[in-house]
């Protein structure tokens, strides 16, 4: 694991990682990929950086620590997340899932009404599954991909690794590096507040849905930024996943398709020193928020753009999910269909690196001064992890209950994945429970 890290560091830095120890064993989790290395080295990567920024308070962070056992609890922390003791809500829709094809295998993500409408619309069915599932049986699968994604929705073709290596995209993604870092304007360095923790002062603005973005923030959070999450009050959300990543995190409502909305957001993004954000790509360019506007409207700011398939090439700007990613790209293939990962890594490893970038942006900012952009996509995210190469697809049985805590939030009494990552200087943890989405003012705390 320590090889992973140090090239994970190494893309990050430049430079060597300092002390740390990773402990535990790969099995903690099922199947052929690496992914319990993955996820210890991404807590490590983003504790490091944490670390980093204590050394510029001339806090010694001591020895960094990253198990596979908790790093693994928090790569699954949605299906731990518990209200007053009750089983999490489904996180899938109705419609979603997998459909045999009659070449292969489809998968149609369905979890928000406009993209079940898409679904619909696009195939020419009413909103039943079993009609779907006829219909999509009888159809090919990547004319049932084409179909629901030019009517605006989300699905992926099951496709061969040998098929997504030979595709345009695919090969885009292999072109492109795990983690893009770099400065795109220049501004004065930042001063930090002083602070005991590596983000204490540092304000994060957070525009982000499912997954990797609010994971991102959830890991900001816990090192001591000042985290405002912005929702909007008629969108739809996963409730069980919002519930989870929001921990540490305030949360308001802005409405951004209303002059008054982009007049607010403008306001919180000029008092900001991190923006975060996984709308679909070009989306906030088209209502002025571009990295150009961004880095006018706030010079030294550290812009996070995360995507589902890269920057560049023909998707670039398609909506994907890390489940669709992994159909794409190979990850799920199987002899007899879809094999997904055991957890939804893509995602969540996404969200730890983009932490890890976000905090070292952070940090050359403060040094060299300069408004930074920070660019991850889950499909690079899925790249890194097929070159880690295989394990044997064994587990064993993990009991996880020790590194569960409870805490009073604006849901009732809830039970979570303790903070990942152990960082002697400054141990990190949410100052409180998650709060109801939209119950903050759009405002930053003084």
């Amino acid at each position: 694991m320590r090889e992973i890290l140090d090239g994970v560091w190494h893309t990050l830095t430049g430079e060597t990682p300092g002390p740390v120890e990773l402990t535990g064993a790969e099995d903690v989790l099922p199947g052929p990929y690496r992914v319990a290395a993955a996820a210890t080295a991404s807590v490590a990567a983003a504790t490091l950086s944490a670390g980093e920024l204590l050394k510029l308070r001339e806090i010694d962070p001591g020895v960094v620590t990253a198990d596979t056992r908790h790093a693994a609890a928090s790569f699954a922390s949605e299906a731990f997340s518990r209200v007053e003791g009750a089983s999490p809500e489904p996180v899938w829709g109705p419609l979603s899932g997998n459909y045999r094809t009659v070449d292969g295998w489809v998968r149609l993500h369905c979890n928000y009404p406009r993209h079940e409408a898409a679904v619909c619309w696009g195939l020419g069915v009413p909103g039943s599954r079993d009609v779907v599932t006829k219909t999509v049986a009888g159809r090919i699968a990547r004319e049932v991909e084409h179909a629901v994604v030019s009517a605006g929705g989300a699905a992926a073709e099951l496709r061969s690794p040998e098929d997504w290596a030979a595709h345009p995209q695919g090969e885009a993604v292999a072109s492109l590096p795990l983690v893009h870092l770099e400065p795109i304007d220049e501004a004065p360095k930042r001063t930090l507040f002083y602070s005991d923790r590596p983000l204490g002062g540092v304000r994060v603005l957070e525009l982000t849905h499912v997954l990797a973005g609010p994971v991102a923030g959830r890991v900001l959070a816990a090192h001591g930024a000042d985290v405002l999450h912005v929702g909007a009050a008629h969108l739809p959300r996963v409730e069980t996943l919002a519930r989870d990543t929001g921990q540490g995190k305030r949360s308001t409502f802005v409405a951004l398709d209303t002059e008054g909305g982009r007049a607010r957001l403008k306001k919180l993004i000029s008092r900001a020193d991190v923006l975060v954000q996984s709308f679909r790509p070009g989306a906030l360019e088209r209502i002025g928020f571009g990295p150009a506007e961004l880095a006018e409207l706030r010079p030294g700011l550290v812009i996070a753009d995360l995507s589902a398939y890269g920057w560049e090439g023909p998707w670039a700007r398609r909506r994907g999910f890390d489940s669709l990613v992994q159909m794409s790209n190979g990850i799920a293939w199987g002899s007899d269909g879809p094999s997904p990962l055991p957890v939804q890594a893509l995602d969540h490893a996404t969200g730890w690196l983009a932490a890890a970038a976000i905090m070292t942006a952070v940090r050359r900012q403060v040094t060299d001064g300069g408004t930074w952009r920070v660019r991850l996509s889950l499909a690079g995210t899925g790249h890194w992890l097929d070159s880690l190469g295989r394990k044997d697809p064994g587990s064993s049985e993990v009991d996880y209950s020790d590194l569960l805590e409870q805490t009073e939030s604006g849901y009732g009494r809830l039970t979570r994945v303790r903070m990942a990552g152990g960082l002697p200087g400054a141990e990190p943890h949410w100052d409180f429970g998650t709060r109801l989405p939209g119950v903050d003012k759009p405002t930053w705390t003084p």
